[in-house]
């Protein structure tokens, strides 16, 4: 998964600060799931002694390709999931931004305008 910084650097162009330590992150994250996969496909193995060598390493083999197609699947779901995620709170950020504009631009129209009418009553005595 040489991409996985890529895919985490929440926006960050190329060559910014995050992203070789993105990338070193995801790089180290998918190197331990690859061990796991490996020592848990040792132990899967472990139990069926009656295979010969070159059985019990095509098992092992198809037992880690297995393991790793579904950890490629579960990222790629978090990672659309992190993707809708991001969309809907910039929405919401986005509308609660209108409401606070507009509140903001109200209170000070109001105000404005109480200060105007404050002072041509106490212009016009």
């Amino acid at each position: 998964m040489t991409d996985a910084g890529r895919r985490t650097g929440g926006g960050h162009p190329p060559g910014a600060d995050g992203d070789v330590a993105n990338q070193a992150e995801g790089y180290l994250l998918w190197r331990a799931r690859v061990a796991e996969a490996e020592q848990r496909a040792r132990e899967f193995t472990g139990r069926m002694d009656w295979l010969t060598t070159g059985q019990r390493d095509e098992v092992e083999r198809h037992y880690v390709d297995d393991s790793l197609r579904r950890a490629r699947q579960d990222l790629a779901r978090i990672a659309a999931r992190c993707v809708s995620l991001r969309d809907e709170y910039e929405r919401r950020y986005r509308g609660l931004r209108a409401r606070c504009v507009g509140w903001a631009v109200a209170v000070c129209g109001g105000v404005a305008f109480l200060a105007t009418a404050v002072t041509a009553v106490s212009v016009s005595r």
